[in-house]
């Protein structure tokens, strides 16, 4: 199955990177877990299994959308053993924001209400995933993984990283958008299928194609009246590791670029 062939007629105009499907055994639930990958060997394997052992697929549907991994990370017999009911592979241009796309415009088309996003490099503990969906349920839009509020746990956070994010990254999202986010550059999150599908948000756009999604829906979803809450989770980096695609000065200097650009409405539709 292909992206082209996925996207029924009336929603031909949405923009979405090509993407085939090597794996769909069907929804089975209102919910699914999306999670983005590109090359992350052994850490989506313990991250599978954790899921696993947390029985997370009675609650929802397991969708990996792979960015072009070329690490053999994803063989077919992981995929059943942990209980994965799809896997995308995005064929067209752009990074983890196209990816997303390409997930939720596959989420939308085949029917569910909302969606959890995890990263792949099994940083996050999934074990708050019940508890994003208990959200989505009780009419939350946004759903937000927080490692800084009560409850939450940061364990190995690069210190340079916990002070862009503590004085930077999330008080500029909170002044742009009206909401008192704590943390906000990670993917941990939850959306209803109402927010990904509204046109005053306007999600499956060529202008996400990198990082941008993340601060822009940071920024709009609480502009627009969403309902927006944070919860606590644990982010553990691994000692003398910091497994993340943003790297060297030149990265980081884009992510704040991409913050700037959202918080100042550069990337609201016209």
């Amino acid at each position: 199955m292909s992206s082209a062939e996925l996207i029924p007629a009336d929603l031909a105009p949405r923009q979405v990177p090509r993407f085939d499907t090597p794996l769909w055994l069907g929804r089975q639930h209102a919910w699914c877990v999306v999670i983005p990958v590109i090359n992350e060997g052994p850490r989506i394997r313990r991250l599978l299994e954790r899921m696993a052992n947390l029985a997370l697929d009675r609650l929802a549907d397991i969708i990996i959308v792979d960015g072009g991994s070329q690490d053999g990370s994803l063989p077919p017999g992981l995929l059943q053993a942990t209980r994965v009911r799809g896997l995308l592979v995005k064929t067209g241009p752009g990074q983890l924001s196209a990816q997303l796309r390409c997930a939720y415009a596959f989420a939308l088309d085949q029917g569910y209400e909302g969606v959890v996003t995890i990263d792949g490099n099994d940083k996050d503990d999934p074990q708050a995933i019940p508890d994003f969906i208990q959200a989505l349920r009780h009419g939350a839009d946004f759903v937000q993984a927080s490692r800084f509020i009560a409850g939450g746990v940061a364990e190995n956070t690069p210190a340079a990283r916990d002070l862009a994010i503590r004085f930077i990254h999330a008080p500029l999202l909170s002044w742009a958008s009206g909401f008192a986010w704590t943390d906000t550059t990670q993917g941990f999150r939850a959306y209803s299928r109402q927010l990904l599908s509204d046109p005053r948000v306007a999600v499956f756009r060529d202008v996400f194609m990198t990082y941008e999604l993340l601060a822009y829906l940071s920024y709009k979803a609480p502009r627009l009246g969403y309902s927006c809450i944070e919860l606590p989770t644990v982010r553990r980096y691994p000692k003398g590791e910091v497994p993340t695609k943003i790297s060297s000065v030149r990265g980081n200097l884009a992510v704040l670029a991409v913050l700037v650009r959202a918080c100042l409405g550069r990337y609201d539709p016209t």
